[in-house]
C-alpha cells in the first residue's frame, strides 16, 4: 500500500504529468473563451435583429390566435438556458377579439420566459424549447352561448405527408410559476379556479402525439362541476405527478395519477377528456383509503352537508366515478362505492358498532331521469352492525330520492331481549330474560336525516321473556309472542304470558296499525283474544293501576326516541279485548265459563256482556273500572240467578255487613244491582264505598241464628224455633248511600213469622230499621195455593211494630215503636 502511494506521488511530481496538466488548464480556459465569445455573439445578434426577432415572435403568435398579443417589455437573458437563446417577455397580454364584451383576459403575466433553440434560430426558424411563465393569471371563459375566449387560437391546417417538415413550432418544456388559473363554463355551469404554485413539465414528441409527466403544487379554490352546488375539494392543497398523454386521432387527453396528494390523503386517479370540437365530455376515477370526514369534506356542499350527519371511525376504502360533458348543464355522473369493514358507523339516532357493508352512492338511479338530487339514491349491500347491542343484518337498503329521500329494505335480527333494555332511556319497562327473532321488510321517510315513521311488513317473534312493565307493576314471565306486520294489520299471535298464578293466552288485531301508530295513536284499536285457563282477578287489576305521573318538562328539540314513541302509543290506544276464561277467582268467588267484552281507554277498563257461573248460578253484567288515586272506581249493572247466597256473599266479604254473616243464610239468591263503589289495590271492596239501587230475593231459603230475629224471639216467640227459620220470601230494595242503606220493601216470609222491614241500615252508626211482625204463626202460609192467599192472612192477629237502633256499646237494640218520619 506504501509502495503504491509512493508510486502515485512520484507521478503527479513528475515532468510529464506538469506538460500534459498545463495543456489541460488552457483548454479550459480556450472553452470558457469560446462560451464567453458565443454568448457575447448571440447578445450582439440579439441586439442588432431584435426588432427582427420580436417580429417574427408576433407574427409566429397571431399567426395562431384571433385575438390581441401585448407585450410591455422584453430583454435577452445572457447565458441563461445556455445553449438556447433565452428570451425574457415583460407584461405580457393576451386577449380574444371579444374582451371588451365579458372582459376577461385570457392571460396576464408579469414575465414570461422563452428559450429559443439557437440552431433554428440560425436558420429562421422558431423552435421554442422552453416556456416559463411567473406571476400570471389565466382566465379561460366560456359564455352561456358557448363563446370561449380559448377559442383565440386558429386551427392548425393539417399537413400532408410531402409538406410536413420538422421545422414547427413546438414547445418541448413548459414551468408554471405562482399561476392563478380560472376555468368558468358559464354554458355548463362549472368553475375551476386554482391557485398553481408550481407547475413542471417536459413533452415527447411523437408525431402529432405527445405525452409528459406533470408535476403539480396548487391549492383548489374552486372546483364545481355544478356551480349551483358548491365546490369539490375546496380550499384543499394539491401535490402529486400526472402522466398525461395526448392522442391526436382520438383528441384526447389521458390523465393517471398515482398517490396525488389532496390535503393529507393520497389518491389514485385515472381520466380522460375529450378536446373534439363538439365533443367535450370527460371522465375522472378516484380511489382512495380514508376517513369518512376527509372523504366528505372533499364533497360539494349539497353532498357534504348531508355525509357529515354520519361519521365512520376507521378508514374506508372508496372508489369514485365521474363522468359528464363540460359543455352540458348541471351535474356529471357520480357513483361513489365504499367497502366498510369492522367499523362504528355514527347516524343521527345512535351507533352502530362492528358494522361491515358495501356502500354505493348514485344521482343517476333512473338512466333516464338526470343527475339530480331527486333522482340520487344510497345503496346499501350485505349489512351488518350492532344498534344499542341489538345484532343487525340487512341484505340490501336502498334510500331513494335525496330531497326527499325514501329508505327501504329488509331487516334481519336475532338476540337477547335483555339488551332492549340499553334503549329504554326513560326505564319503562325491564327485561329480564328472553330471545326474539325478527325478519322484517321496512319502509320510513328520512327527515333532516332522522329516521321518521319506519314501517314493517313481516314477523317477530319472542321466546321465554320476561319482563318489569313498571308503569303498571306488572310482571311477566315466560311470555312467547308472535307479531306479523301487515299492510292491512298488527297481528299479534301465541302470546303466552304468566303472571303469578295466571297464565293468560293472548292473540290480536290491530287494524291499520301501521298509519295510526304515528299519526293518530288515541284513534288506534288493539283488539284482543284473550283465554284465561286460571285467572286470579285480583293480581289481575294491577294491570290497570295508573302510571307514575312525571313532572312536565320544558319542550325541547330533541328528537322522541322509539322508546318514547312505543310508550305513547300504548297511553292513548283504545284496546278491546274478548275474554273466555274456565275459572277465575277473587277472594273467595270462583267463577267458570266466563266470557266478556272489555275495553281499556286511557287506564279505563269497560267489561260489556260479561258472563259467568259461580255458587250453582249465573251473573250478567257490564261493568267500568277505573284507577282514582291509590284506588279502583268501579260501576257496575249486574243480574244475578240463582246463585247460592251464602257463598255469593262469602265471596264478596259479606259486603261489609257486620250484623250478620254467610253462616246466617241460605237459599238461591237472584239480584239486580245498578251500583258504584270502590276497590282498593289489593282487589278488596272498601266498606261503605257502594252508591246504587239493589233488588234481590231468595227463594228456597232460610235463617240461621239471625240475631235480630233471635232477640226478638226470646221474648215474642217463645215457643218458636227462630233460630232456623225457612222462609218462602226474603226480598227487598235497597237503595245504597256508602255508610248508610235505605231499605224499602224487605220481605220475609218464614216458617217462624212474617217480617216487614223499612228504614236504614248503616254500616257503622245511624241504623234505624221499622220493623212490622205479625205475631201469628205462619208456619202453614206455605201451604196456601197463591201469594195472593197469602197476603189475604199476613197481618191477622197481633201485630208488634219494633225499632231496630243502634246503641251506645255497638251493638243494635229493639225497642216498641213505629219509624219516626
Amino acid at each position: 500500500m506504501t509502495a503504491n502511494l509512493h508510486h502515485i506521488k512520484n507521478f503527479f511530481q513528475s515532468v510529464r504529468f506538469k506538460k500534459y496538466a498545463k495543456r489541460f488548464g488552457f483548454f479550459v480556459l480556450g472553452l470558457i473563451a469560446l462560451l464567453l465569445l458565443a454568448c457575447g455573439g448571440l447578445s450582439i445578434y440579439f441586439n442588432q435583429n431584435k426588432t427582427e426577432i420580436i417580429a417574427k415572435i408576433n407574427t409566429k403568435i397571431n399567426e395562431n390566435i384571433n385575438g390581441k398579443f401585448h407585450i410591455g417589455d422584453f430583454h435577452y437573458k445572457f447565458l441563461t438556458g445556455f445553449p438556447n437563446f433565452t428570451l425574457a417577455l415583460k407584461d405580457v397580454e393576451l386577449k380574444d377579439n371579444q374582451w371588451a364584451t365579458h372582459k376577461h383576459t385570457l392571460l396576464k403575466t408579469k414575465e414570461i420566459e422563452v428559450r429559443l433553440n439557437v440552431w433554428n434560430l440560425l436558420q429562421n426558424e422558431i423552435n421554442i424549447h422552453k416556456i416559463l411563465i411567473n406571476d400570471a393569471d389565466i382566465y379561460v371563459y366560456k359564455a352561456e352561448d358557448g363563446y370561449s375566449n380559448a377559442d383565440i387560437f386558429k386551427p392548425k391546417k393539417k399537413k400532408t405527408p410531402e409538406n410536413k417538415s420538422d421545422r414547427e413550432t413546438t414547445i418541448d418544456q413548459v414551468d408554471l410559476n405562482n399561476v392563478h388559473f380560472i376555468l368558468d363554463n358559464r354554458l355548463g355551469h362549472k368553475l375551476f379556479d386554482f391557485d398553481v404554485a408550481s407547475l413542471k413539465t417536459k413533452v415527447d414528441y411523437d408525431g402529432d402525439n405527445w405525452q409528459t409527466d406533470v408535476f403539480l403544487d396548487t391549492k383548489i379554490k374552486s372546483l364545481a362541476f355544478n356551480t349551483v352546488h358548491g365546490s369539490f375539494a375546496k380550499e384543499k392543497q394539491l401535490t402529486g405527478t400526472f402522466n398525461v398523454s395526448y392522442a391526436s386521432q382520438k383528441e384526447r387527453i389521458d390523465v393517471v395519477t398515482k398517490n396525488l396528494k389532496i390535503g393529507t390523503d393520497g389518491f389514485d386517479i385515472i381520466a380522460f377528456f375529450n378536446l373534439a370540437k363538439g365533443n367535450a365530455l370527460f371522465g375522472i376515477n378516484i380511489g382512495t383509503t380514508i376517513l369518512w370526514q376527509n372523504a366528505s369534506n372533499l364533497l360539494s356542499g349539497n353532498i357534504s352537508s348531508k355525509l357529515n350527519r354520519f361519521n365512520l371511525s376507521q378508514p374506508i376504502d372508496v372508489n369514485c366515478d365521474i363522468k359528464g360533458d363540460f359543455n352540458a348543464e348541471g351535474d356529471p355522473r357520480i357513483v361513489v362505492q365504499a367497502i366498510i369493514k369492522d367499523n362504528e358507523l355514527s347516524i343521527p339516532d345512535g351507533l352502530i358498532k362492528k358494522c361491515h357493508f358495501k356502500g354505493i352512492f348514485t344521482n343517476n338511479f333512473k338512466p333516464k331521469d338526470g343527475y339530480n338530487d331527486a333522482n340520487s339514491a344510497i345503496i346499501l349491500t350485505k349489512f351488518a352492525g350492532e344498534y344499542e347491542n341489538i345484532p343487525l343484518t340487512i341484505p340490501q337498503l336502498s334510500i331513494n330520492n335525496l330531497e326527499k329521500p325514501l329508505a327501504t329494505g329488509t331487516v334481519n335480527s336475532d338476540f337477547d331481549v335483555t339488551k332492549l333494555n340499553q334503549i329504554s332511556n326513560d326505564k319503562w319497562i325491564q327485561f329480564t330474560e328472553g330471545h326474539a327473532k325478527a325478519n322484517l321488510k321496512f319502509q320510513f321517510d328520512i327527515v333532516d336525516l332522522y329516521i321518521n315513521k319506519p314501517k314493517f311488513i313481516g314477523n317477530v317473534n319472542v321466546e321465554n321473556t320476561s319482563f318489569d312493565f313498571i308503569p303498571k307493576k306488572v310482571h311477566a314471565e315466560k311470555v312467547n309472542i308472535q307479531l306479523d306486520f301487515t299492510e292491512q294489520a298488527l297481528l299479534i299471535k301465541k302470546i303466552t304470558y304468566k303472571h303469578n298464578k295466571n297464565t293468560i293466552i293472548i292473540d290480536g288485531k290491530i287494524n291499520n296499525f301501521l298509519n295510526l301508530y304515528y299519526d293518530a295513536p288515541e284513534k288506534m284499536v288493539v283488539n284482543w283474544n284473550i283465554y284465561f285457563p286460571n285467572l286470579d282477578l285480583k293480581q289481575f287489576l294491577g294491570v290497570l293501576a295508573s302510571s307514575q305521573k312525571t313532572k312536565a318538562v320544558a319542550k325541547t328539540n330533541k328528537k322522541p326516541t322509539m322508546s318514547n314513541q312505543i310508550r305513547t302509543a300504548i297511553d292513548k290506544c283504545s284496546v278491546v279485548i274478548d275474554i273466555k276464561a274456565d275459572k277465575i277467582n277473587y277472594n273467595k268467588l270462583t267463577a267458570t265459563h266466563t266470557t266478556a267484552t272489555v275495553q281499556m281507554i286511557d287506564s279505563k277498563l269497560v267489561i260489556k256482556n260479561g258472563s259467568l257461573q259461580t255458587s250453582g248460578g249465573s251473573i250478567t253484567f257490564n261493568s267500568e273500572v277505573k284507577p282514582s288515586g291509590k284506588n279502583f272506581a268501579f260501576s257496575s249493572n249486574a243480574q244475578v240467578n240463582r246463585v247460592d247466597i251464602a257463598s255469593f256473599l262469602k265471596s264478596f266479604n259479606n259486603f261489609g255487613v257486620t250484623s250478620f254473616s254467610p253462616h246466617n243464610i241460605k237459599g238461591k239468591l237472584s239480584s239486580q244491582a245498578n251500583v258504584t263503589g270502590f276497590i282498593n289495590s289489593n282487589g278488596e271492596l272498601i266498606t261503605n264505598s257502594m252508591h246504587g239501587n239493589l233488588t234481590f230475593n231468595v227463594n228456597q231459603g232460610a235463617l240461621l241464628n239471625f240475631e235480630p230475629i233471635v232477640k226478638i224471639g226470646k221474648f215474642a216467640f217463645p215457643f218458636r224455633d227462630v233460630k232456623n227459620i225457612t222462609f218462602s220470601d226474603l226480598s227487598g230494595n235497597l237503595k245504597l248511600r256508602g255508610e248508610q242503606v235505605d231499605v224499602n220493601n224487605f220481605t220475609i216470609s218464614s216458617s217462624v213469622l212474617n217480617l216487614d222491614a223499612e228504614g236504614v241500615y248503616s254500616f257503622g252508626r245511624g241504623t234505624n230499621l221499622a220493623l212490622t211482625i205479625p205475631l201469628r204463626n205462619s208456619k202453614n202460609d206455605i201451604k196456601l195455593a197463591t201469594k195472593a192467599e197469602r197476603d189475604a192472612v199476613r197481618d191477622r192477629g197481633i201485630v208488634l211494630h219494633l225499632i231496630a237502633l243502634d246503641s251506645d256499646d255497638g251493638k243494635m237494640k229493639i225497642k216498641w215503636g213505629k219509624k219516626e218520619k
